[in-house]
């Protein structure tokens, strides 16, 4: 954890002695805040980031953390940070007794102008000499607010694939309910035309009829069947492309009716039936085609 301001120094130990200038100057470049603390935790160095985050949190502009225990300041720390502050003091006593290699730890430290997160690591110097532990802290304020709404993002896309599930399976349940409304409404009509309507048709036929009544009796009964037959389905499908009298026309000659006789049916001319025998083989693309009218309607059937 990085020293508050409420601490002051309680020695002042000689500074580390540098081989170059050139390695200062490295430390000073570095990003982290970075000191140097001998083995019972004293600060021996620090470089220009750590001294310049102490100086922004209060401290005087001289202040260079030299001397002070950073072991007895974790182990002081109290209020929200205190926690963090004490696990980094634990962390850097293993590594200056060699129980580990190094100490990582992630911690908050925000403060008025927003959130911040810093990322610290203690490690033993290697070589000879007197032992020194090198404590840096990184901020990781970016990767830590990165995280956290790749954290949202994931959450709300958890619920939203609970919810489309949840719709999902409600339309598969209403699409299932509709399915059987439809299979029973089938079931009903099917049902209704063979015990309400057909028998009546049959005790009609038995009566002794014009001929061309009887005729109009046949028609209706085969229709009424046709609408229960997979084949009238078919053709409610193609009254897409055919008008309400193609269809007629279509049906009568499925049924083996003769020109003439359609026209009389449906009180129309002769011309006109042949008109619409010839607009269906079009359209049921049969023009080019030396197969029979009433053989292709009744093998769509």
């Amino acid at each position: 954890m990085h020293e508050n301001s409420e601490v002051q120094p309680n020695h002042t130990p000689m500074p580390l002695c540098y081989s170059s200038e050139e390695a200062r100057t490295v430390l000073d470049s570095l990003s982290a805040h970075i000191a140097i603390m001998d083995n019972h935790g004293v600060i021996l160095d620090t470089n220009h980031a750590w001294r310049d985050f102490a100086v922004k949190s209060g401290m005087p502009e001289d202040y260079d953390s030299i001397g002070d225990n950073y072991l007895a300041i974790c182990d002081a720390a109290d209020g929200e940070n205190g926690a963090d502050a004490r696990t980094v003091a634990d962390g850097i006593r293993e590594v200056i007794a060699g129980r580990v290699d190094e100490f990582i730890y992630d911690y908050p430290c925000h403060s008025a102008d927003g959130p911040h997160w810093y990322y610290m690591r203690a490690i033993r110097m290697s070589g000879e000499g007197p032992l020194r532990v090198v404590v840096s802290h990184e901020e990781i304020t970016a990767l830590k607010l990165s995280e956290e709404a790749l954290r949202k993002s994931e959450a709300q896309l958890t619920q939203q694939k609970i919810e489309l599930e949840e719709s999902n399976i409600a339309l598969k349940v209403l699409l299932k309910q509709r399915e059987g409304d439809k299979s029973e409404l089938e079931q009903k009509v099917i049902t209704n035309v063979k015990e309400m309507v057909l028998p009546y048709l049959e005790k009609l036929k038995r009566v002794n009829l014009k001929p061309k009544d009887k005729t109009v009796v046949d028609i209706i009964d085969s229709h009424l069947r046709d609408i229960i037959s997979p084949m009238m389905q078919k053709l409610a499908n193609a009254s897409i492309i055919l008008t309400p009298q193609e269809i007629q026309v279509a049906s009568l000659v499925k049924d083996g009716k003769a020109s003439k006789e359609i026209a009389d049916i449906l009180n129309v001319s002769e011309t006109t039936v042949h008109f619409h025998r010839k607009n269906l083989r079009r359209k049921f693309g049969l023009s080019n085609s030396q197969t029979n009218l009433r053989s292709y309607l009744i093998s769509i059937s």
